[in-house]
């Protein structure tokens, strides 16, 4: 039987550092001018002092999904995720929660994952039973699999399915697919390494919980992943998924050519994004669906 494997005391933070201050400064301005509209305002709440934004369907709901936005762990917004959100909302009958939670490098690694704990608990001791769906893309897919992987080992509540869209699941930065994918024009290999060290900051990457590639996956539940065939996180996904199926844990990979990073995230027009969110409905139903 593995060895469970905890969550590491917080650490204390650096500042940003001014070129990473005038991104996210650019991406607020991007949402107040409404490049992330969605067609019905999600509900503004918090969970545990952290804002939150909750897209509802408009109907009663078949059950919920707690989504974590990207950014490499140093930048990100709920409004990231909106117009996704409001879709799958809309498809599967689902309520989906998107909570802030700290970046790095002022929360560093746990910081950003006990927010997400902090979430998920929440959600949960909210809905009851209710069907619970995880999911995340880019640096979020990473922690939705840390939540698959402390709930797997009961200390976080239920999940039960995990959704990862282009998830960072490796921060060691060294899959084969950094060199075969060097012109991935949304990450490289130059900017993993900045990303993690701003969030790891010295702290082990081979931590099952910064990395859950490496972590033990034989009760994690269902699980879809989706990623481009030319990213440069590709491996992460496809091995992540043949790890699942040798633990005998269901996993739906959907790796397409020509994908760019988390296109379903950014915008339904972009090559596979479509095909993406197909994929991602019919999972979610079929969970729904027991």
């Amino acid at each position: 039987m593995s060895a469970t494997v905890a969550i590491p005391p917080e650490r204390a933070g650096r500042p940003a550092p001014p070129d990473l201050a005038e991104r996210r400064e650019q991406m607020g301005a991007a949402v107040a001018s409404g490049v992330f509209a969605t067609k019905r305002p999600p509900v503004e709440t918090t969970f545990d002092g952290k804002r939150t934004l909750r897209f509802s369907p408009e109907s009663e709901a078949r059950g919920w999904m707690l989504q974590l936005h990207g950014g490499g762990f140093r930048i990100g917004r709920p409004e990231f995720e909106g117009p996704f959100a409001e879709a799958l909302a809309a498809r599967c009958g689902i309520e989906v929660v998107v909570p802030q939670y700290r970046l790095a490098p002022e929360g560093p690694f746990p910081a950003g994952l006990n927010d997400a704990l902090s979430a998920l608990t929440a959600l949960r001791a909210q809905i009851g039973d209710a069907p619970l769906v995880v999911g995340g893309d880019s640096a979020g897919g990473g922690l939705a699999a840390a939540l698959g992987v402390l709930s797997a080992q009961g200390m976080a509540p239920r999940i039960d399915a995990l959704v990862l869209l282009s998830p960072w699941l490796d921060l060691t930065v060294s899959a084969p697919a950094y060199a075969e994918n060097a012109d991935d024009p949304m990450f490289s290999k130059e900017q993993a390494d900045i990303a993690a060290e701003l969030y790891l900051q010295g702290f082990d990457p081979t931590h099952p919980l910064a990395s859950p590639l490496l972590a033990p996956v034989a009760s994690l539940p269902p699980t879809l992943i989706s990623v481009g065939t030319g990213e440069v996180l590709r491996d992460d996904s496809l091995r992540f998924h043949d790890k699942l199926l040798a633990a005998g844990v269901r996993s739906e990979l959907s790796a397409i050519d020509g994908m760019e990073h988390v296109a379903v995230v950014r915008s339904m027009e972009l090559t596979g994004a479509a095909e993406t969110f197909e994929a991602v409905a019919a999972f979610v139903e079929s969970v729904l669906d027991g």
